[in-house]
């Protein structure tokens, strides 16, 4: 008897084990949904209407400029722009917290906790460095940073070569030179800005060298550029990074 109500203890521990765990992995998935539903919303809020096909969206872009952020900016002004890869799910804001550098890591738009985080520039970053690097999450999902691992194929570089990063000042227009993984000791994430032209293509060749296919395009000093980092969930080489450099047109 002793035996068979150590058995029903044991069914009812593992009944319990398996609810709690089927709990908080419908809790995650909802959450994640609601999370996208909020993303796309901002989305839509940035949006203007020569991009759109919803004649009822009449907002007027700024001249020169590819959206309408100012509504963004006044929601949190934290937000810094967008960032956006066409025909792909990478468009999200940016957000910036120099005295406060992990702020969005695990926080949604809003401020309130999230799986997902929000992209964010590095704190020792200002929009004016050689090399602005941006963050965000591998989601299992596929949202936020997660569409950066198809540029570990030539094939996908080539029919996604460009980057746009939006400011309150123009729209950006980067081109994806190197593509490469490492991890957090990469000297890559020391380059901030260069004083020399020296310095600049020694981080340049570097990166080319390391980079995982060759994409016949080398910055040259005095351009900048846009680093996209992202978590590859490996042990090893635990980073992936796309390195993209601002056209001129």
């Amino acid at each position: 008897m002793k035996k068979k109500k150590w058995y029903r203890v044991l069914a009812a521990v593992l009944a319990a084990i398996v609810l709690f765990s089927s709990f908080m992995v419908i809790r995650e998935l909802l959450t994640k949904q609601k999370e996208k539903k909020e993303f796309d919303e901002l989305a839509e809020l940035v949006v203007t209407e020569e991009d759109s096909d919803e004649v009822h969206l009449p907002v007027k872009r700024p001249e020169g400029k590819k959206r309408n952020l100012s509504g963004l900016f006044a929601k949190n002004g934290d937000c810094i722009g967008w960032l956006c890869i066409p025909d792909t799910a990478v468009n999200y804001p940016v957000m910036h917290t120099p005295d406060e550098p992990q702020k969005y890591l695990k926080k949604n738009f809003y401020g309130s906790y999230s799986f997902s985080g929000v992209p964010f520039l590095d704190a020792r970053c200002t929009l004016e460095n050689d090399n602005l690097i941006l963050y965000g999450h591998n989601m299992r999902n596929g949202t936020m940073f997660a569409g950066l691992h198809g540029y570990r194929e030539q094939a996908f570089c080539k029919s996604h070569p460009v980057i746009e990063f939006e400011t309150a000042e123009e729209c950006g227009y980067y081109s994806v030179f190197a593509v490469m993984t490492g991890n957090t000791n990469n000297s890559w994430y020391r380059f901030i800005d260069t004083e020399t032209p020296e310095k600049y293509a020694k981080y340049i060749e570097k990166a080319k060298a390391a980079s995982l296919y060759e994409t016949g395009i080398t910055p040259e000093y005095g351009e900048q550029i846009l680093t996209l980092s992202t978590c590859t969930g490996l042990a090893r080489d635990n980073r992936l990074l796309v390195l993209a450099v601002k056209r001129a047109d």
